[in-house]
């Protein structure tokens, strides 16, 4: 076969009949079979697309799992200079906002001290702890302003007013954002495989999988992280930190010990009754939104029948990864949590600040075309339409396979 090769390369390159003569005649068939053999090992097969090379299934819909036509700097080029501009005195001014929200509303509530008004403010204080979290949540980013050392005191500050480790959380993070949507690379809320899900223990997958559990995870995952992970985000020796890392975790640490301290105080002087309806309740009403959210970043497309793709091996890259996040529309809620919604842009580019992603995102979405899954809009002024791709998801992604580089999320039927 190596023989008929080179002769037939060697004839292809003959001009006249002489040069071909030098050469044994081989019959056209084997030439022919020995061309196909190497066109067929050399070319891919041909994938089929729409005018602008975006990719395309069978049946015509796009396949969104696959390297789109565009790199990141296409995106980036396209969002307009304003939108990474960092303005400290703007930044300060919303959590300036958030702080006498909670302040005002913890003052109305004790001062009322009626069973029909804890209801209510616990919703909204637990939804202002949230929007805290957010403001720490772009001092980790370095959005908040230009000066490091502003970002981690308000971080640590924010962070630790609701029991987050700013440090510890920053980093880990900082993991989810480098490995996004990679299989085993990713950080939270990451896909459980087969295996995984086989050796669980009942109340394990309850715990991760059963909604509305899961809802509840965020203080487990803070001390023990997620399946298949091993260590704390408040231990400096865990894997998740470098040795440069360890005082940073520690100041963090110290700064959680400061608030546990002034919450025992609080409760020394109001009472356990009073600071379990102040704190304990809006605390767990901020983790369900906290755990929410981030869920809904990375699950749940709003179209039923699309299953969002996760990477492995050579098909993951930062690109493709990012692709696979979600923008949602939260109704009223959007500016209260600082347009944490908006996250597409965000999970490739986190330096722009969370004031200009909107403008960012109209911006982008020329180049990404069909991987921008346009949010569906809330019905009202609260995100109703979002309880059915949460319970959706919950109930049918459970696991990915164990192999497989382009791989989507599975159903036990024992979860």
């Amino acid at each position: 076969m190596q023989l008929a090769q080179q002769q037939c390369v060697a004839g292809a390159r003959c001009v006249g009949g002489r040069a071909a003569a030098a050469l044994p005649r081989l019959p056209r068939a084997a030439c022919r079979g020995s061309v196909r053999s190497r066109v067929a090992a050399v070319d891919p097969p041909a994938v089929a697309t729409d005018e602008r090379g975006f990719a395309l299934k069978a049946d015509g819909s796009y396949d969104l799992s696959a390297a789109p036509p565009f790199s990141l700097s296409d995106i980036r080029n396209a969002i307009p200079a304003h939108c990474w501009v960092k303005d400290t005195k703007r930044s300060i001014a919303h959590l300036a906002l958030d702080v006498g929200i909670v302040a005002g509303l913890a003052y109305a509530a004790f001062t009322v001290n009626a069973w029909w008004a804890w209801p209510l403010y616990w919703v909204a204080q637990g939804t202002m702890f949230w929007a805290l979290f957010v403001v720490g949540h772009d001092c980790g980013h370095q959005s908040f302003s230009n000066n490091r050392d502003l970002n981690d005191l308000v971080g640590n500050i924010a962070h630790a007013s609701i029991l987050v480790p700013y440090h510890g959380w920053r980093v880990s993070h900082r993991k989810h954002h480098g490995n996004h949507g990679h299989v085993e690379n990713d950080e939270s809320w990451h896909p459980t495989t087969k295996s995984q899900i086989d050796e669980m223990e009942p109340m394990g997958r309850l715990g991760r999988l059963k909604f509305p559990w899961p809802l509840f995870a965020f203080p487990f995952y803070l001390w023990a992280r997620s399946p298949g992970k091993q260590g704390s985000h408040y231990d400096p020796g865990c894997d998740l930190f470098q040795p440069s890392e360890r005082r940073m975790v520690l100041t963090s640490d110290a700064f959680m010990l400061g608030m546990l301290g002034v919450l025992a105080a609080c409760t020394a002087k109001l009472g356990v009754v009073a600071m379990f309806n102040l704190y304990f309740v809006p605390y767990w009403v901020n983790v369900m939104w906290l755990d929410i959210v981030t869920y809904l970043h990375h699950h749940g497309s709003d179209n039923p029948g699309e299953k969002m793709p996760w990477y492995r091996g050579e098909e993951w890259s930062y690109l493709r990864g990012g692709l696979t996040t979600l923008d949602r529309d939260y109704g009223i809620f959007n500016k209260i949590h600082h347009d944490i919604g908006t996250h597409v842009v965000h999970h490739l580019f986190p330096q722009i600040p969370h004031y200009h992603l909107e403008a960012a995102t109209e911006a982008a979405k020329g180049v990404m075309g069909p991987y921008y899954r346009e949010p569906a809009k809330s019905p009202g002024p609260l995100p109703t339409h979002l309880w059915a791709p949460l319970v959706r998801s919950f109930n049918n992604d459970h696991y990915v396979p164990d192999s497989g580089d382009i791989v989507f999320y599975e159903r036990d039927a024992r979860v």
